[in-house]
Formats: C-alpha cells, structure tokens, sequence
C-alpha cells in the first residue's frame, strides 16, 4: 500500500474498533470499494496496536488501580480480596476463550473469514442479536431494574462476555459489538458494557499485535515505506481511536444501541447488492 491507504486504513481502524459495528470488516470492506488490495489480517492486528494504546491511555487510572491490586493479591496470597484485584482475574479468564479459538481458527480468520460473504453474514446476523440485547435492557428499564455498574460484574458476567469476544475473530462480528452485547445479555448497563470491553480486549489484542509483528518483521523491515506505513497507520488508529473511546461511552450514557445496528444492517446489505451486481468481488 502506500501511505494515503495506510493513512485512510489507519483513520478507519481508530474509528471503527470502538464503535460496534467492526473495523476489521471495514478494513476488509473499504479496501474493496476502492480497488486496494486486501490489507489482510496481519495488518488488522498489528494496527490495532495503536487502538490498544488509545485504550492504555484512556483507561490508564483504571488499569492502574487493577494491575496494583492484582499484584498485592499475589503478595498477600489474597488473589481475591478486592474488586479491582478481582476484576484482573476475570479479564485473564475472559480472555481465554478467544486465545483458545483464534490457534484452533487461525487459518480460517486469515482466509475463508475475510470473504465479504462472511463480512456482510456477520454484520447482518450481530445486528440481529445486538437488536435482541437492547430489548432484553428495554424490558428490564420498563420493570425498573438498573443496569449493573462495572463494581458489580461478577464471573459469570466475565465469561459471558469473554465468550463473546471469541466471536469477533470472525470480521464483521465486531468485538466491542458482541462484547456489549453479551454485557447488555448480563445486565450491564450500556456505557458499563462498553467499558468492561475496552478492557477486556487489552489482553487479546496485546498479544495479537505482537506476534504478527514478530511474523511479519522481514516484511516490515524489507523497505523504509513498509516500515512507514505500518507506523503512520497506527498513530492515526491511536488519535482516531481515543477520540472514538470519548464519544462512544459519552453516547451511550443517554442512548441506545439502535444507530448502530441500523447502521451495521444498511452496510450489510449494501456490500451484498454490489456484489451481487458485480460491482464487488466477495
């Protein structure tokens, strides 16, 4: 690619990560439309870097006060003894699961997965569930029930949405999406979903991150433009993806959802028509 691409892929990953209608099904979808190359899966991962800081940064109190806890429960031998040290384990246990089916589906998530037959499938099905989400979250607000806050997850909370984060190995499931959703499925008030996610996926991304940038290195490093790109890309992810980070937890305290699913369905059936017309190769 060159580095107008890197900086538009970079742009669309910072904006998309966060919001829950996938980046990486953009970074599939938006290449297409233009006639790039498919960036691949590689790419997606190692500039999700830049998002992973956005959140580090964000989030930095929080991860603060968790890693702290953590650790003196280690020391004390108390690994449970507060909530913060509590929420620690409920992440590295959360993010089992995606570890476990990203080895098991590795291949798949870097070929079959990334078709636009997959993408648009997943859009359109996650928007179906996220829509049931809401519901559940509109029925119990008319019986008056509250949403719990992030001080009250508890571990079938944690694996729920751990589980739900596997999903999004596939593009177009969305990992903030179906982690919010599996929130809003437990309970979680909206903006509480969102933020334990954002949390959630720090382990999980980290790791991903790293190792295709130790996969893919020689490549990298074979020219000061692929070096460029790789770099450029992930600090626009970085500034785009805090600011979306902002906006999103500040939407979510006074709206739904809705927007969103909306969204996710519209573009779903859009990439579906061009190809069927072909406009687009899946």
């Amino acid at each position: 690619m060159n580095l107008f691409q890197a900086i538009i892929l970079g742009i669309v990953q910072g904006l998309t990560e966060f919001l829950p209608i996938s980046s990486s099904a953009h970074l599939r979808i938006v290449p297409a439309l233009f006639g790039w190359d498919d960036p691949g899966a590689a790419f997606t991962a190692i500039i999700q870097i830049g998002t992973l800081a956005a959140v580090l940064i964000y989030f930095a109190k929080d991860i603060a006060s968790i890693a702290g806890a953590v650790l003196s429960g280690i020391l004390k031998r108390k690994p449970f003894e507060s909530h913060e040290a509590k929420t620690g384990w409920m992440i590295a246990v959360g993010t089992i699961p995606i570890v476990v089916f990203g080895l098991l589906f590795k291949n798949n998530i870097e070929t079959t997965f990334r078709s636009l037959y997959w993408v648009c499938s997943s859009l359109l099905i996650f928007a179906v569930v996220l829509s049931l989400a809401e519901k559940h979250t509109k029925n119990r607000q008319q019986q008056g029930l509250r949403g719990k806050t992030i001080s009250e997850v508890g571990w079938k909370e944690a694996i729920v949405i751990g589980l739900a984060q596997s999903i999004a190995l596939i593009p177009g499931a969305s990992r903030s999406g179906v982690t919010i959703t599996g929130g809003l499925f437990t309970n979680l008030d909206r903006e509480t979903a969102a933020r334990y996610s954002f949390l959630l996926s720090i382990p999980s991304v980290f790791a991903a991150g790293l190792y295709e940038l130790y996969k893919t290195r020689v490549h990298i490093m074979a020219s000061t433009d692929n070096i460029t790109n790789i770099v450029v890309a992930t600090l626009c992810a970085f500034v785009v993806g805090y600011l979306s980070i902002a906006f999103l937890l500040n939407y979510l305290r006074r709206h739904t959802t809705n927007v969103f699913i909306v969204y996710r369905v519209l573009a779903g059936m859009a990439i579906l028509a061009m190809i069927a017309s072909g406009k687009l190769l899946p």
